[in-house]
């Protein structure tokens, strides 16, 4: 009887540490979002910055999979809206953030890890199936943002000037970028278990 009740703590330690290091995973992937967000380039001719902050949001959704990187970018925008400089310091953060011109790539980011990372879960780890899923991901970000900024500017001509044409070419590099770190990233963990 004894040596049940000793497997029993056990198990229950084992699932401790492990809720723990769930928690510490998408905690730390949130702050490296947030620490992407603040790599940012203020472009003139435009309210959106060129961020590497959509670089994160595709690696976390890739590496963690849906469920942690959705959670992982709900707590990201959680604490935004708390007023934490987590954004990019171009704009006037907190809740007023959310709701200006970014707003809808912001709001998108849970939605792209979530489809970045289900993709990346169902099927073999390569670059072909991590770049499709950052691809998608990128699908669903650009809608997000550009439905918002044509809300806000009552122009979908003026939405596209703003927040598409001077991205395309940052947003593939980053696409693949995030594809082949995430594709080697499980290749070197998959080896080492």
């Amino acid at each position: 009887m004894p040596k049940l009740a000793i497997q029993a703590i056990g198990s229950q330690q084992e699932r401790g540490f492990e809720a723990a290091r769930q928690v510490a995973l998408v905690v730390g992937a949130s702050l490296f979002v947030a620490l992407c967000a603040h790599i940012t380039i203020p472009l003139p001719f435009t309210p959106v910055p060129l961020t590497v902050q959509n670089f994160g949001v595709l690696l976390v959704g890739l590496l963690l999979g849906s469920r942690r990187g959705f959670a992982a970018l709900a707590l990201y925008l959680a604490e935004g809206a708390m007023g934490m400089p987590v954004f990019s310091p171009v704009g006037p953060g907190g809740i007023a953030h959310l709701l200006g011109p970014t707003g809808g790539f912001l709001l998108a980011y849970p939605l792209v890890a979530w489809l970045a990372g289900f993709i990346m879960e169902h099927g073999r780890k390569t670059f072909a199936r991590a770049a499709m899923g950052g691809l998608l991901g990128e699908v669903v970000l650009f809608t997000g943002g550009l439905t918002w900024l044509a809300v806000l500017t009552h122009s979908v001509a003026q939405a596209f000037r703003w927040g598409l044409y001077w991205f395309l070419f940052a947003e593939v590099i980053k696409v693949m970028m995030a594809a082949g770190i995430a594709v080697r990233w499980q290749r070197r963990s998959g080896a080492q278990q």
